[in-house]
Parts: structure tokens; C-alpha cells; sequence
């Protein structure tokens, strides 16, 4: 749901907010073989998890891996880090390895700006990170709640793009102008003494601005390099509508090209997002979904 301090003024870099959702998720199932077979969805991604971990975990890859959903890619929602943790997590119960989830996003190189994914795989609901500090191996979560069961977030993906990623975003990072540091410390007052609040509270306008206003500060910072506050104009103007029929956390996930919003109410998020489909019907390029929050970590099952 955004960054807090994008220039580290204070000493850390980036810091970030951001929830765990069901509907979307990467599934995937990991069992002896005579050789490594990996099958579905991402799976050359898979294929690359797999080679780095076994080789830094001094196991085996004689692995049968089948992937049963994975996160689309470079669309804003993690999928890079889900699918490590899912299989490093797979991998360490299976060879009994004993390592907690940072130790796996650690080998893996996860959380070098958001620790957003590292910490709801974790644990899920909403989650505050601290960014990244000198001595930071993985960002620390500074806050964590249960997301009100009635929360719902309609998510807005543009099938035609993808968001900046690899060493297009790390150059975007470089080229980036300073973050004020006096709109970083509103930023981390308003998600402090209003935002977290909110949730506890379960008041989804309170948190919905904050967000928003949050949304709103970095996009315009990321606009030089992303097009504009949105990536995705066609995303941009589903957002504004969406916003008009009452939705609100109006915002962007990390490039894009994805939007997202929140709506109080299942039934009300589902009416509302039938309608958006209809409205939006001649831009063949979207698609709307309605997502719940995940209110614990990520499932290991074994049998």
C-alpha cells in the first residue's frame, strides 16, 4: 500500500504498509523425484528459486514440484517474494531444516526495499515494516493487526503491462529526486496517530484517507517515472470511478500497473465491482477482483 520514507533523511531507507490477501496466493506442492520436474504456472521462476536454495542450503534437487497458483509477475503484489518463501518454506520442511521464514528470505535476497511480503507470509493482516537501516538483513515489522473480517479490497489489474522491476526499477530508484523529509515525518504521523488507529477501531474512512493521502504523496513522487501517479491511465480511471461510487484507500500497488481500493462490506464490494466490470466493459485490458484480507501467515501442510 505505499512506502513511508522513500529518501532515508534519518538513516532508513524506505519503510512500508501493506496487507495480506486470500484470493490471491501461490500454491504449490514439493515431494521426492530421480530428477527435478517443476509444472505450472511461473514455473521457469520456480526453476530459479529452486537452483538458488538447494545450492545455498546444501540439499538435494532431485524434486517433483507442482505449482497450483502462483501470483501474476511484476504486477505489484509480490509474487517474487511468495513464490521463494513458498518454496524455501516447502524445502525446509521437507529436509527438516529447521530455518525460520527470515532465514529463508535471507538466502534468497527478499526484503531488500519492502518487507511487506516477508511479513505477511509471516503472519499476515496488516503490516508495518521499518524499512532498511545499515545494519537491516531483512526490514523488521514495527506493526501488526488483524484486518476487520468485513474489509474487502477490489483489486483493478491491466493485463497489457507490467510494473518497473529487475534493473529498470533500480534505476528508477537512482534517478528518483530526494523524498522531503518533512512529508516522510506527515506521512509516518498520519499512518501512526490515524491510520493504525483506524483499523483498530475498525473504521475503513479513517484508514481509507490515510492511505489515500499516502497513495496520493508517493505516486507523485514515482510520476516522472512511472507516466504518472497511476502507470496504467485505463487503471487511473477506474480508480477515480470507483472512488466516486464510495470506495476509498484509493492507490497503487508498489509499479503498478495494478489498483487497488477498499470497500466495508462483501456484498456491497461485489455489487460495486459488477458494476465497474460493466462500465468498463470496452477496456478488454481489465479485469476486477475482490479480495479479502488474510488474517495469518502462509500454510504449510504435510502429508
Amino acid at each position: 500500500m505505499g512506502f513511508i520514507d522513500l529518501s532515508g533523511s534519518l538513516g532508513r531507507h524506505f519503510g512500508s504498509i501493506g496487507v495480506a490477501l486470500n484470493e490471491i496466493n501461490t500454491r504449490l506442492s514439493v515431494s521426492g523425484a530421480e530428477q527435478l520436474a517443476i509444472t505450472g504456472p511461473a514455473a521457469h521462476r520456480a526453476r530459479k528459486c529452486v537452483s538458488l536454495l538447494c545450492k545455498a542450503l546444501h540439499v538435494s534437487d532431485k524434486l517433483n514440484i507442482t505449482i497450483e497458483a502462483a501470483i501474476p509477475e511484476h504486477v505489484g503484489l509480490g509474487s517474487g517474494t511468495q513464490m521463494s518463501l513458498a518454496i524455501g518454506a516447502a524445502l525446509n520442511e521437507f529436509y527438516g531444516l529447521g530455518l525460520s521464514v527470515r532465514e529463508i528470505a535471507a538466502v534468497t535476497d527478499r526484503g531488500l526495499r519492502s518487507g511487506i511480503g516477508i511479513g505477511v507470509f509471516e503472519q499476515g493482516g496488516l503490516v508495518v515494516d521499518g524499512g532498511r537501516g545499515e545494519k537491516t538483513i531483512t526490514p523488521p515489522v514495527l506493526a501488526h493487526m488483524d484486518v476487520p473480517d468485513d474489509w474487502r479490497f477490489i483489486l483493478v489489474f491491466d493485463q497489457r503491462g507490467q510494473g518497473l522491476h529487475g534493473q529498470q526499477e533500480i534505476q528508477a530508484f537512482k534517478e528518483l529526486p530526494p523524498f522531503p523529509q518533512q512529508e516522510a515525518a506527515r506521512l509516518c504521523y498520519l499512518l501512526l496517530m490515524q491510520g493504525l488507529p483506524a483499523v483498530a477501531e475498525n473504521d475503513i474512512i479513517q484508514f481509507g484517507d490515510v492511505i489515500s493521502q499516502l497513495q496520493r504523496s508517493v505516486g507523485e513522487h514515482f510520476s516522472s517515472a512511472q507516466g504518472g501517479v497511476f502507470t496504467s491511465p485505463e487503471v487511473a480511471a477506474a480508480m477515480q470511478w470507483l472512488e466516486q461510487q464510495g470506495a476509498v484507500a484509493i492507490g497503487q500497488t508498489s509499479w503498478g500497473p495494478t489498483g487497488f481500493c477498499a470497500i466495508d462490506g462483501a456484498q456491497l464490494a461485489e455489487s460495486i465491482t459488477d458494476q465497474a466490470r460493466l462500465e468498463f466493459a470496452h477496456f478488454d485490458n481489465l479485469s476486477f477482483v475482490v479480495a479479502s484480507a488474510r488474517n495469518s501467515g502462509g500454510d504449510v501442510f504435510v502429508g
